[in-house]
């Protein structure tokens, strides 16, 4: 028996995974490799399919799924978290977007519905490409990262309304304000249906299936309920879309929603890159070569158009120039929501097929552009802040980002000798309980509003800016300070502040955390006196567990420990073998570090007894640079000077010989 549509899947499935093999050696996005593949056996290609109308009932599976993973995804708790971002930003962006597109639109010759359409359509962004990109530069906790990760949460709630409206805005009805309040009604009473099946009837039901503890029972539970209630409200008149993004909610919240994700995951990635194929095969590749020029002049304007729109949205939102460039540059696109929202669109007419035509060049250029930009925005960024700028908005712009740094009151004095702590995330803010219980000075830097709130409300002393900024390096007195850390995820940005921060001082020692061992070495060169990746840190902390495990003797863990991080940290900073002492160059001395050790009741060994006598030097290689008692400091050490209890010796050696004295004096 021949069933025709399974040749048109083998020929789909095997294109795509040749284009998806090519566009992963060229970096370029797995969603681009289905268009293309689209366009390549569409009607306006190769004409290979020929069961289009049974790939587009795969394609409204995959839809579905799509729209079920957002609402499992959608977390009420976690959206109260960062509301502000998410409903100003996203309503500031989405709605400016959809206004000036209108407006232009309109201007012209479209019709008002159909202007105010192709706003919906080019307000949306791709939140695919967008997070898989910023995960893959450990970027989704910066600053930039946060905002576009709000605005495009935005975007994906507010994409279920625009379903809702479609109807209305073609003019279905005679009456559209009873329409839209009938509408009203019947979502009401879905999500009063849907309320007492999460509360009352669902959890029973999946609180059965557990107990069956039967896998192939729980993935067939999910997707009954993902298409029952995609059923339930295309049979009272709404949208599969809309019953499958409440069948998400339906386990948003219960105890069962991980699991389902993971499940359903692998049917979604399936059937959507069906969605995306059929998208591919409506392109019309003789429109786009006859009207190439128009169409790239197009994205042209909708890329500005949606750089403008989302920088004075990240600017509304208090972000200071870097951040707006960021997310700017990151959130351009036209997304592959505004796909699933057109495909609904041309059902009501709400689009021309020459509109549509130039929609769909567009959004497939503007994604394809999207990996390139984002991975040059911080080089861009960085010349556009420095140089690139006319000289009155780069002075509007310092102005700006002196005048909220200059709100935190701070006490200058506290401006020397301290430690700027870049970052107030989990390691910024352990750092800054570790110098406040230790009497020492320290200010931080912040660029997240709410990350701002947190330490103000704690009592913190925090300057709101852009550490990558000048006038915020100057206004927290880097040249005066004693240690810099840095404590955030953005790689770039990072770099920059090591730069920056060279370029005031010379002898501030700085402390980076990176994400990954292949980093070290290029911020060691840049002017970081130590570097600590988080791969490598994870590895260590998870050895010294197994090795407890084993029983290993806690010493012998910590002098491996040391072992390792010498021999890994020194081969990763290249140390040249020859240092120039005249040219100014830091010294780093392999192996070596000052710790400082208080004497405590109990040390025996050396409290009372003089310095020669201790034999801290001639068993342990360890030499005794000065003395902290009580209030002052003995830096002429005499072999005749006492060690007394309460003192802090301040010594230099080896780590393994340091950790050898600490157990020494324990015994």
């Amino acid at each position: 028996m021949e069933i025709p549509i399974l040749t048109d899947i083998v020929i789909i499935l095997g294109l795509s995974v040749f284009i998806i093999l090519l566009f992963q050696r060229l970096k370029l996005p797995v969603i681009l490799g289905f268009l293309i593949t689209g366009i390549i056996v569409g009607p306006h290609g190769l004409n290979l399919i020929k069961a289009v109308h049974e790939v587009e009932l795969l394609a409204e599976i995959g839809i579905i799924f799509l729209l079920f993973l957002i609402g499992i995804e959608f977390s009420l708790k976690g959206l109260a978290s960062v509301k502000k971002t998410v409903l100003m930003g996203g309503m500031l962006q989405v709605g400016g977007t959809i206004g000036l597109v209108t407006l232009i639109a309109y201007l012209f010759g479209l019709s008002i519905q159909s202007a105010v359409f192709l706003g919906f359509l080019i307000s949306l962004s791709s939140t695919a490409i967008v997070l898989k990109m910023l995960q893959e530069k450990g970027e989704l906790t910066s600053p930039h990262g946060r905002v576009s990760v709000a605005i495009l949460i935005f975007q994906d709630i507010i994409v279920v309304v625009m379903i809702l409206l479609i109807p209305i805005l073609a003019g279905q009805s005679e009456n559209p304000l009873m329409t839209m309040l009938w509408m009203l009604i019947k979502v009401v009473g879905v999500i009063v249906a849907i309320f007492l099946l999460s509360k009352y009837i669902v959890p029973v039901i999946f609180r059965l299936v557990i107990k069956a503890k039967s896998r192939e029972l729980f993935v067939l539970m999910v997707i009954l309920l993902c298409f029952a209630t995609a059923w339930l409200t295309s049979a009272i008149g709404l949208s599969l879309a809309l019953g499958a993004f409440f069948a998400g909610l339906i386990i948003s919240e219960s105890d069962y929603n991980h699991q389902a994700t993971a499940n359903i995951l692998p049917f979604r990635e399936i059937f959507i890159s069906f969605f995306f194929v059929s998208v591919g095969m409506l392109l019309d590749f003789s429109f786009f070569v006859e009207h190439i020029l128009m169409i790239h002049l197009a994205t042209l304007g909708v890329i500005v158009l949606k750089i403008l729109i989302i920088g004075l949205t990240v600017l509304a939102l208090r972000y200071p120039p870097r951040t707006i460039f960021l997310t700017s540059l990151a959130i351009f696109q036209v997304g592959e929501f505004a796909f699933l929202l057109a495909s609904n669109g041309m059902q009501y007419q709400l689009l021309t097929q020459e509109v549509y035509q130039f929609f769909l060049a567009i959004s497939i250029i503007s994604m394809g552009a999207t990996p390139f930009i984002i991975n040059i925005a911080p080089r861009l960024t960085k010349y556009l802040l420095q140089t690139g700028l006319p000289e009155p908005v780069k002075n509007r712009l310092n102005t700006l980002t002196r005048s909220r740094a200059e709100k935190t009151k701070i006490i200058e004095s506290a401006f020397h000798d301290h430690i700027i702590i870049v970052g107030y995330g989990m390691n910024g803010e352990n750092v800054a309980k570790a110098a406040r219980r230790a009497s020492i000075p320290y200010v931080i830097v912040e660029i997240d509003p709410e990350a701002m709130q947190k330490a103000k409300a704690a009592g913190e002393p925090i300057v709101f800016g852009d550490a990558t900024s000048d006038v915020i390096l100057k206004h927290v007195h880097v040249q005066e300070a004693r240690v810099v850390v840095v404590a955030i995820s953005a790689h770039q940005a990072t770099r920059q502040i090591v730069q920056n921060v060279r370029m005031f001082t010379g002898t501030a020692y700085i402390i980076v955390r990176t994400r990954y061992l292949r980093e070290v070495d290029e911020l060691t060169k840049l002017g970081a006196d130590e570097v600590i990746p988080e791969e490598f840190e994870t590895s260590i902390e998870i050895f010294s567990h197994v090795l407890k495990k084993y029983l290993v003797a806690q010493d012998e863990i910590d002098s491996f420990i040391c072992e390792i991080r010498n021999r890994n940290y020194e081969m990763l900073r290249n140390l040249p073998s020859a240092i120039n002492l005249m040219d100014g160059t830091r010294i780093q001395i392999p192996y070596m570090e000052i710790v400082t050790l208080p004497v405590k009741q109990g040390n025996n060994k050396i409290v009372g007894k003089t310095i020669s006598n201790s034999e801290i030097r001639a068993q342990f290689s360890t030499t005794i640079l000065a003395i902290k008692r009580d209030e002052k400091f003995i830096t002429e050490i005499n072999p005749e000077e006492k060690i007394l209890q309460d003192d802090i010796l301040y010594l230099f050696g080896s780590p393994e010989n340091i950790i050898k004295l600490n157990k020494h004096l324990k015994i």
